[in-house]
C-alpha cells in the first residue's frame, strides 16, 4: 500500500514518460555535502596531467593563486586524494591496492562455505523485556550453527558470541548478513563496525559480502513457526528459559527435522567442522609502512604532537604509515588502504572504500 500522495505521482510519471516511469530510480543524492564542485576536481586534475611531477602541496598552492579567494580551496589531502582516484599518482615502492571481492550470491557449495547471520526481530518475554534472537546458520548443510537469546543489538555482546562460535567450529570463508549494526557501520570509516573489523583480522585476507540472504529468511520462517522458539503467545518468563527454548530448537533442527534440500537428511549429517581453526587475533603486521601508529580508545593517532581523528572501531589497532608527499601520509589497516593525512590540516580525507560499495571484511 502506499498514500494517494505517492499514488498521483506515480500515476502523472506514468502518463509522461509511458511503462518505463514505474521501474525503480537511483535514490543517489543530487549532491554531496563534501562533494569538490566538478569544476575544481578537472582543474585538479588538467594541472597534475601539465605538471606530472607536481605534488598535491604545489598544485594547491597553484590553486589558490588561480581561484583568488572566489572558491575555497580544498585541502593538500583531498587533492591528493583526488589525483590518486584517476590513477595520477605513482607509487614509490608500495603494494598494489587490494580491494575486496563480495561472494557470489550462489549458495556455498560445502560446509563451512557460507555462514549467514542476522538478527530475527525482537518480542517481548514474561518479565516485559526484549529478547533479540541472534542466528547463525551454515548454507551448506542448513545446519543452525547458533541461536541466541540476547537483550540487545548491543556489539559486545555479540563480538563474545561469535568468538565463542568460532572456537567451537572453526572459521568460515566468508559470512553473509545485512548492513546494519552491529554487522555494519553505515556512518563508520569504510562501512566497518567491531565486528566486521575483528572477523577481518581472524581472517585477515578472506573477505565476505553484506546482503541479506533467502536463507536466512526461510531460517527465520521455521524458527517463528515453531512453537518451542517463542513469540508474543509463547514467549518464556525471562532470557534463561527461552535460551533454553532455542536450544531445544536448534537440538530438534539439527538432529531430528529431515531437511528436503539434503535429500531428508538432517543437518548435523551433513555438517563438518571448519578445516580453519581460530586461534585468536593475530598481530596485524604491513611490511610496507614507513611507521606505525597505534589508535587511541577515543579513535584518534598522534603524530609530531598533532592529534588525527581516525575512528573508534579502530580503538586498539595498529595502523600502518607511509609517507607520499609533503605533510601527506598515507593511512592502511592490514593490506587496506583507508586515506591520507593531512598534518596541516590535521584530517583523514578517505579514499574509495577498500571494501567495496556495500561490502565489509566480515571474513
Amino acid at each position: 500500500m502506499f498514500s494517494r500522495k505517492t499514488g498521483y505521482k506515480l500515476l502523472n510519471r506514468y502518463r509522461e514518460e509511458g511503462p518505463l516511469a514505474l521501474c525503480d530510480r537511483s535514490r543517489r543524492p543530487v549532491r554531496y555535502a563534501n562533494q569538490l564542485p566538478e569544476q575544481v576536481e578537472r582543474l585538479i586534475l588538467d594541472t597534475k596531467r601539465d605538471k606530472p611531477h607536481w605534488g598535491a602541496r604545489k598544485i594547491r598552492e597553484l590553486l589558490v593563486r588561480r581561484l583568488a579567494g572566489d572558491v575555497r580551496v580544498p585541502a593538500t589531502s583531498t587533492i591528493h586524494a583526488v589525483m590518486d582516484r584517476r590513477g595520477l599518482v605513482r607509487r614509490r615502492g608500495r603494494r598494489r591496492r587490494n580491494k575486496a571481492q563480495g561472494t557470489p550470491l550462489s549458495a556455498g557449495l560445502y560446509p563451512n562455505d557460507l555462514w549467514c547471520t542476522d538478527f530475527k526481530g525482537e518480542f517481548k518475554l514474561g518479565n516485559r523485556r526484549y529478547c533479540y534472537p541472534l542466528t547463525v546458520t551454515d548454507h551448506a548443510s542448513r545446519r543452525i550453527m547458533m541461536c541466541e537469546a540476547l537483550d540487545s543489538t548491543r556489539e559486545a555482546p555479540v563480538i563474545a558470541v561469535f568468538a565463542r562460535l568460532f572456537a567451537e567450529h572453526g572459521l568460515p570463508c566468508a559470512i553473509r548478513s545485512d548492513n546494519g549494526l552491529p554487522f555494519a557501520s553505515p556512518n563508520g570509516l569504510s562501512n566497518l563496525s567491531k565486528l566486521s573489523r575483528l572477523v577481518a583480522q581472524a581472517r585477515h585476507r578472506h573477505r565476505a559480502h553484506q546482503t541479506r540472504t533467502s536463507a536466512a529468511e526461510r531460517s527465520a520462517r521455521t524458527h517463528a513457526s515453531d512453537p518451542q522458539t517463542g513469540n508474543r503467545a509463547t514467549a518464556s518468563q525471562n532470557s534463561l528459559a527461552q535460551q533454553e527454548c532455542f536450544d531445544r530448537f536448534r537440538h530438534a533442527f539439527n538432529t531430528e527435522r529431515p531437511h528436503e534440500a539434503l535429500a531428508m537428511k538432517c543437518p548435523n549429517q551433513v555438517y563438518t567442522i571448519s578445516p580453519r581453526p581460530y586461534r585468536g587475533l593475530p598481530e596485524v603486521d604491513d611490511p610496507f609502512p614507513d611507521r606505525d601508529s597505534l589508535v587511541t580508545a577515543c579513535g584518534r593517532i598522534c603524530m609530531h604532537r598533532k592529534k588525527i581523528n581516525i575512528s573508534t572501531v579502530m580503538a586498539g589497532q595498529k595502523l600502518g604509515l607511509k609517507k607520499v608527499d609533503d605533510a601527506i601520509w598515507l593511512v592502511s589497516f592490514m593490506t587496506y588502504d583507508l586515506g591520507y593525512i593531512d598534518l596541516e590540516q590535521r584530517t583523514l580525507q578517505t579514499i574509495d572504500n577498500p571494501f567495496g560499495n556495500r561490502l565489509s571484511p566480515m571474513s
